[in-house]
């Protein structure tokens, strides 16, 4: 159970969330419209730059190791809508297929890597500058995540080690919305996403980012801004709860540490994690704090396991390297469709909350 402060926390979140979700649901329904009809009129005749998809390099999606970048290529379809394509690996290093079944979080490091690559080959926004996350949410078909579909390709052999037994390709057409420029500077950006495999849609999103030039920057971080000197002051390493618990295959990919009290845990931030921190970060990165979000959400219905259908996702403050992370999970009334939704909260300190997610979840399939 949560304190008070947290309870009247959770339930401003919800009701916010809750309104964010429709209009969410609005300019996705409006971008998956969109999508259609531009895809159904330029199917054959892409307009990006050359004759059809572009590649994308590792620099595009801020990775350092190119066996972590999902996106393949990508292509513009019609005026702020793009089409990317993406593979996702069935023994990702982090995110392998559990039960024959993509891990969800796949997804969402799909979607985060169109951040970049669109920022900086659609919208010139230069290298070096930061994109800061407000808001996200998903939602997926189950289905939709199984591995080794028709449409699945084989390892190769000497192919790259992200190949592994074999990767499934998703097709993820963007549209871009509510453009906000500062003179000819893009400072500010929503974007809807459809997800979808062999021409069925599995997924959709939306995400809402801001982009900050590198001096202003460091000037909001105040003296928190250098990625090096933040990691090595991260807080030490706290031990890993059971990794069935966490839904997770081994140790050091469970976010969360045991504390005191029943449904709450510390993050637990490793500096050396090769996806999480696959380059310096002088915070922790969404990344984690989702993951750690939907681990604790499996924590809640532990035995039972399940999936994240469905995510919500608020950020609000940067969770520092340097100083304990909470992370407290509730109960809360499940969906429309009878699924179960956990609450949870980020906090570091008695300040307000660092990131706020709704998990919906779903038995994890089997067959």
């Amino acid at each position: 159970m949560f304190r008070t402060d947290h309870s009247t926390t959770m339930t401003s979140t919800v009701a916010a969330t809750t309104a964010a979700s429709a209009t969410a649901a609005t300019a996705t329904a409006t971008a998956t419209a969109l999508i259609t009809a531009t895809a159904s009129a330029t199917a054959a005749e892409p307009v990006g730059p050359g004759a059809g998809p572009t590649a994308v390099p590792k620099e595009h999606v801020h990775k350092r190791a190119a066996d972590e970048v999902l996106l393949t290529g990508w292509e513009r379809i019609a005026e702020d809508s793009y089409r990317i394509s993406a593979r996702w690996p069935r023994d990702h290093r982090t995110y392998g297929a559990r039960n024959g079944y993509h891990d969800p979080m796949l997804l969402v490091e799909t979607v985060r890597q169109t951040f970049p690559l669109l920022s900086h080959v659609a919208f010139e926004v230069p290298m070096g500058h930061h994109l800061i996350w407000d808001h996200f949410s998903y939602a997926l078909i189950p289905a939709g995540l199984r591995a080794g579909a028709r449409d699945a390709v084989p390892a190769q052999r000497g192919g790259d080690r992200s190949a592994g037994r074999g990767h499934d390709e998703v097709q993820v057409d963007a549209v871009c919305q509510d453009l906000v420029r500062r003179g000819n500077r893009v400072v500010a950006l929503t974007l809807a996403y459809v997800v979808t495999r062999d021409g069925e849609p599995i997924a959709t999103a939306q995400t809402r980012f801001t982009v900050q030039a590198p001096a202003i920057y460091r000037r909001l971080r105040a003296g928190r801004g250098d990625a090096r000197e933040m990691m090595a002051r991260a807080v030490p390493l706290a031990p890993p709860i059971p990794v069935a618990r966490a839904g997770r295959a081994l140790p050091r990919e469970v976010a969360l540490s045991a504390t005191d009290r029943a449904r709450r845990w510390q993050l637990r931030v490793d500096t050396n994690h090769p996806v999480h921190f696959d380059h310096p970060v002088d915070h922790a990165p969404g990344s984690l704090l989702l993951d750690a979000a939907r681990q604790a959400a499996q924590a809640l219905s532990h035995p039972a396991p399940v999936v994240a259908v469905a995510m919500e996702c608020d950020f609000t403050r940067y969770v520092e390297l340097d100083e304990p992370c909470t992370v407290e999970v509730t109960q809360l009334p499940r969906d429309p469709a009878r699924r179960d939704r956990a609450g949870v909260i980020l906090q570091q300190g008695n300040g307000a909350p660092s990131c706020s997610v709704i998990v919906t979840v779903a038995p994890l399939p089997t067959g």
